[in-house]
């Protein structure tokens, strides 16, 4: 077999580059169904006690290990400030109550299942989806672990299985889209004691929530967090003060993939797949050892 010199070489990389490009654009276009009977949490602050129940029935319903029911009476956990985790779909934080001191306001976090998701747009694979329930939904099969979904995320949420190596995945709150398909609650709906956590059809939670502030003015204030933040989101809040105190992040009415979007299927509208890559990377590789064996000469 004759020597192939790097002009030939180059021909060869190139054809098997051009031959690898797909014709049509290489991103996954986003499923996203915004049905406008679609189901909606309202969390009332005001209302919620800090039990921390919604945590354990979380991870019951997910499989995630835990050490009982007990375990959650622990207010300690309120010393620092928690996000939700590979291990934690939903948390709950405490904040100061300028009006009784003694009972702090608590706060539940997850997945505000945003209307129109930015972690959906920002997925070239289409691992994500809004189905018509509401629920922002990953698929473990079509994620390829770039985590774009987290750089995307307005409210910082999607996590990632750092302790897992071989098969990590992206975890966020479902929202039991099991229990949804079987007409059952949520299970931090379903366990909370004080109804702090209302399941309904957004539309009428709204209507719950204006109802709610224009008959008591002065526990609440009048801002439902979530109706119009990001083009809306699914799990929606009431509070007795303004949600920069609890963390809430400022976020315009604008949903926030416009920009993402743009780039990231920009970027991988006409993406070079794996074999591509490996004929460049030979490239390299070939180069580096003809130049060593040349100076070696």
């Amino acid at each position: 077999m004759g020597k192939i010199n790097r002009r030939d070489f180059f021909k060869f990389s190139t054809a098997v580059a051009a031959s690898s490009i797909p014709a049509m654009p290489g991103y996954a276009k986003p499923k996203s169904t915004l049905n406008k009977d679609r189901n909606g949490v309202l969390v009332d602050t005001t209302e919620c006690i800090g039990c921390r129940k919604c945590e354990y029935a979380c991870k019951m319903a997910h499989d995630i290990p835990t050490t009982g029911p007990d375990s959650y009476e622990d207010k300690s956990v309120y010393e620092i400030k928690r996000r939700p985790d590979d291990k934690n779909l939903t948390v709950v934080n405490a904040y100061e109550n300028m009006d009784n001191p003694e009972q702090p306001t608590t706060v539940k976090v997850q997945c505000m299942h945003c209307d129109q998701p930015a972690c959906l747009s920002a997925c070239i694979v289409g691992a994500f989806s809004k189905n018509e329930s509401g629920a922002v939904i990953w698929d473990e099969d079509k994620c390829i672990g770039c985590r774009y979904c987290m750089v995307a995320c307005p409210f910082q949420i999607p996590a990632y299985e750092y302790s897992k190596p071989l098969e990590p995945k992206v975890v966020k709150c479902d929202w039991c889209s099991d229990r949804l398909a079987e007409n059952q609650l949520p299970a931090c709906v379903d366990i909370c004691p004080v109804e702090a956590l209302i399941f309904g059809k957004r539309s009428e939670l709204i209507d719950v929530a204006r109802k709610k502030i224009k008959s008591n003015p002065a526990k609440y204030i009048d801002h439902i967090y979530g109706e119009y933040e990001v083009g809306g989101t699914s799990w929606m809040y009431l509070a007795s003060r303004d949600y920069n105190n609890f963390d809430f992040p400022e976020l315009s009415t604008h949903p926030a993939p416009g920009v993402s979007e743009a780039i990231q299927h920009g970027i991988f509208a006409y993406f070079v797949p794996p074999v591509a890559l490996y004929a460049l990377l030979g490239g390299v590789m070939w180069i580096t050892r003809e130049n060593s064996t040349e100076e070696e000469e």
